[in-house]
């Protein structure tokens, strides 16, 4: 059995409880199940392939429908619901937070820790900060994750892109560094006068977050320094189709040079730009 199948196993219950079972039957990060009930596999992907989640076990790729949202304005986020965001996001979908949590923790994944940082103590001056020394004490988000990749097709030509290379960093006049990005998972909170208890990332609609945020309510976050600045990121207008382009978003365990097969069938076709072939 390959790898990702026998983390199939470990998790498969806990995917069962977000996925099939859903609502009020949530679990916290950390919470057993209340009864270990493995499904099929066939079974779960199936559930995730109706909410429009491809899941490829074999390759350890997550793969969903996600759209152009804003190009050519300053980011926050990657990936938004519909519901979330939108004005600082690069990328939207209409797929449902929890069941797309789901699919990544079919792959095996493990919240890891967010970032947290701290004012420096005594400050650096003005002369120290200009001439680029941080005024945070800054701890990187770690643990487990995902390199994030967005594919269409225009023509007969099929792109494959890093997320990264999608998104300029304007501060260091570049575009974003490629890392792999941290699961988080969201968590459940608090809502509504009888403080009822719902997903973050599904309340919120926020998934892939660019910049920091303590709360760490999105199910995946950057893991660069730079994430500190909410005012760097730009969309990378050059590379990106236009908007509303439909694209293919991916969440994978391993580096990606090529689609398998069978995911490359769910690649949208856009728009030829204006003097391709």
């Amino acid at each position: 059995m390959r790898t990702v199948e026998r983390r199939w196993a470990a998790s498969a219950f806990t995917v069962l409880s977000l996925a099939v079972i859903g609502g009020a039957g949530q679990l916290t990060q950390g919470t057993a199940p209340v009864q270990e009930v493995v499904p099929p596999v066939g079974d779960m992907l199936a559930t995730l392939a109706a909410g429009d989640i491809q899941i490829d076990l074999a390759h350890g790729i997550c793969a969903i429908p996600a759209r152009v949202e804003v190009r050519n304005e300053l980011l926050e986020y990657l990936l938004v619901a519909d519901h979330g965001a939108k004005h600082e996001s690069l990328f939207a979908t209409s797929v449902d937070a929890q069941l797309l949590n789901a699919g990544l923790l079919a792959l095996g994944a493990k919240p890891g820790a967010n970032a947290t940082w701290t004012k420096k103590d005594p400050f650096p001056t003005d002369e120290e900060l200009r001439a680029g020394a941080s005024a945070y004490d800054v701890i990187l988000p770690a643990g487990d994750g995902f390199y994030l990749y967005v594919a269409w097709r225009e023509g007969d030509e099929d792109f494959l892109y890093r997320a990264e290379d999608l998104v300029r960093d304007l501060e260091r006049q570049r575009s974003m560094l490629r890392h792999k990005w941290v699961y988080l998972g969201s968590r459940m909170v608090s809502r509504g006068p009888d403080q009822r208890q719902v997903f973050a990332a599904s309340s919120q609609g926020n998934l892939v977050n660019i910049s920091f945020f303590a709360a760490g309510h999105t199910l995946v976050t950057c893991g660069l320094e730079a994430g500190l600045s909410q005012t760097a990121w730009l969309g990378n207008a050059w590379l990106l189709p236009p908007r509303p382009s439909s694209v293919l978003f991916l969440f994978s365990n391993e580096r990606l040079t090529t689609l398998p097969a069978g995911l490359a069938a769910h690649v949208p076709r856009v728009t030829l730009a204006v003097g391709g072939r």
